[in-house]
């Protein structure tokens, strides 16, 4: 466990009621468009099944006609011409007593709802890492900007010490020159703060649709960071493969893939079908010189066998059986993607927490160091060249071990992204390192 002991300057803190890493991401589910997207895809998937079921259940239809006949007749019976109306109505209805495609397709519907399942999972995961990527790019651009006005305050003292020292005779113009050369550098980096800070917060502001306080909750300090439990870098690997929500996705399309190879063989199988009408004619008149009015009742079965179709059912099952291949090759690069994402993410979280606590201790010493070149200042053993580089590592230090901190909070999210489902919980887990 690394222990840190440092607080940023008080300008880095937000004061109370500030907006933290969870009211930002409860923004992002109502309001950003991504996971909006996901979210209809998902309902619309959920209308599969239903239509997969509806194979199963009688078709019934109401039809009816009307026809204006214009008949010559000569023959034995009947002669002459006649004009005259018929039509029919009635209810015919189908219902399927055998068809193996319908059940499949109502598997290939159940598996593709446990698709979309995972797939607003999948987005939703990807959301909490963006808002906390997106948010930690705010912070750690305005403790660049507080950085970089830390240094300018430093510069600026020691320019105007500079400036009253050659005055009166204690220094060289050189010293003054160092000065204002160093204060106009870092105008120019405060500038490119300003803009960095200004377009994190756009891009913030575009995950949650609307604008963002610029009071974000801030670091707790001082922080603890643990290492990955268990310290082994390949039971995460082992982890990333059998439980990522991307392996699962991916075996998921195997799978349909699979059963849809299965759909388009059946296309040429026997199919048997319970026909039954109730339809009433009518003619006003006939070849035969006389009108009829019936009405018919039929109830059979129907049997249909595919003998030819063209070579559309081959073809669709030689075009499924590619498919099939193709996600099998994919869930292999899945595979070995999930599994290089873990390794990076672990030796992320584990270099970060050595990072930290190299970069506290360097804190440390460039404090000293600055305590001790103002001292030697002060005796005439040190420039004031000496002190700004004193200050300007101090500044760096400070930001480095920031940068360093939200890098590894980052990295351990990956790590429990890519090793399995993360929850909500998970991110009021992050969101307790910062002050609410």
């Amino acid at each position: 466990m690394i222990r840190l002991t440092f607080v940023l300057l008080s300008s880095f803190f937000g004061s109370a009621h500030a907006v933290d890493l969870l009211d930002i991401y409860r923004d992002a589910v109502s309001q950003d468009a991504q996971y909006a997207a996901a979210k209809a895809q998902y309902l619309s998937v959920q209308e599969s099944l239903p239509q997969a079921q509806s194979s199963r259940l009688p078709k019934i239809n109401l039809e009816a006609g009307y026809d204006y006949n214009s008949v010559d007749a000569d023959s034995t019976f009947s002669s002459g011409h006649r004009d005259f109306g018929s039509y029919e109505y009635g209810v015919t209805a189908t219902q399927s007593l055998y068809k193996k495609q319908n059940d499949v397709a109502v598997d290939l519907a159940q598996l593709g709802i446990i698709k979309a399942n995972t797939e607003l999972e999948l987005a939703n995961q990807n959301l909490m890492l963006r808002t906390l990527w997106l948010y930690s790019n705010v912070l750690r651009a305005k403790t660049n900007l507080g950085t970089v006005r830390a240094q300018k305050i430093a510069i600026s003292e020691q320019l105007e010490l500079a400036k009253r020292n050659f005055s009166v005779g204690t220094a060289t113009i050189t010293d003054q020159r160092e000065a204002q050369a160093r204060l106009d550098l870092v105008l120019a980096e405060e500038l490119a703060a300003q803009n960095d800070l200004r377009v994190s917060k756009e891009a913030l502001q575009e995950l949650v649709g609307g604008p963002v306080s610029a009071n974000l909750a801030q670091l707790k300090m001082p922080l603890e960071l643990e290492l990955p439990m268990p310290n082994d870098i390949d039971l995460w690997v082992q982890r990333a493969t059998e439980k990522s929500l991307e392996m699962i996705l991916a075996q998921h399309e195997v799978g349909i893939a699979q059963t849809r190879v299965e759909f388009n063989r059946l296309g040429a199988s026997p199919t048997v079908d319970l026909v039954g009408s109730i339809v009433d004619s009518y003619a006003g008149n006939s070849t035969f010189g006389s009108g009829s009015d019936t009405t018919a009742g039929v109830v059979g079965v129907r049997l249909r066998v595919p003998i030819f179709e063209g070579g559309k059912v081959k073809s669709e099952t030689r075009e499924a059986i590619s498919q099939y291949d193709k996600s099998f090759q994919e869930l292999e690069y899945v595979k070995r993607k999930v599994a290089q994402e873990a390794r990076v993410a672990f030796l992320d979280v584990t270099t970060g927490i050595a990072r930290i606590d190299a970069f506290g201790q360097a804190l440390s010493s460039t404090k000293l160091q600055l305590e001790s070149t103002k001292l030697g200042l002060e005796v005439g053993v040190r420039t004031a060249v000496d002190v700004l580089d004193a200050e300007t590592l101090l500044a760096e230090a400070r930001r480095d071990m920031f940068g360093a901190i939200y890098d590894t909070i980052l990295a351990k999210f990956r790590l429990q992204a890519v090793t399995g489902r993360l929850v909500e919980s998970d991110l009021v887990a992050i969101n307790d390192l910062f002050v609410e």
